[in-house]
């Protein structure tokens, strides 16, 4: 038998790492867009929960009739209190007092009612030994609750980044 001319085997070159797998590329970028869309959604979830909680417990210091009206008073300004640490960040609620404190409350809504209107008593009622004689509470109530549907998302906002930019210029 005469043996055939056969050529010696070819092994394939050795795999490179580079350039990876379109599989690969495709999780690069998912895996980080996941992470960071779960954070906003976790935060978003969070904050809805914190203000549908506000309006039932709203609802729950409305419908206590034999409370004390300054106790009543008391608890409203804990809870906008409250609300406003939760959905605005906490460094620049959180001291606020006075003035500064109906201030931001009147942030959300174009008439001032808190520092001209009937929100005016928040700002030190529940350091008085007696409730104001001119407060109305049925209209603090409705104050509330129009205060808390205009809460929005903190969010990333463009005012945010322009206080981003002016803390580091100081």
């Amino acid at each position: 038998m005469e043996s055939l001319p056969l050529k010696d085997i070819h092994l394939p070159e050795p795999l490179s790492w580079w350039p990876p797998a379109p599989g690969w590329i495709i999780l690069a970028i998912l895996i980080p867009l996941l992470v960071v869309g779960s954070y906003f959604i976790y935060k978003r979830i969070k904050q809805k929960t914190a203000l549908k909680t506000a309006r039932y417990l709203l609802d729950a210091i409305k419908k206590e009739k034999h409370q004390h009206p300054l106790s009543t008073l008391t608890a409203l300004s804990a809870l906008l209190r409250r609300v406003a640490i939760s959905v605005s960040p906490r460094s620049d609620v959180a001291s606020l007092r006075g003035e500064a404190w109906l201030n931001f409350l009147d942030g959300s809504c174009k008439d001032k009612p808190f520092t001209t209107g009937v929100g005016r008593c928040l700002a030190d009622a529940q350091y008085r030994p007696n409730l104001p004689a001119d407060t109305d509470m049925e209209a603090l109530f409705k104050l509330c609750e129009r205060w808390l549907k205009q809460q929005k998302s903190p969010g990333f906002s463009f005012l945010q980044f322009d206080r981003l930019k002016m803390q580091r210029k100081k």
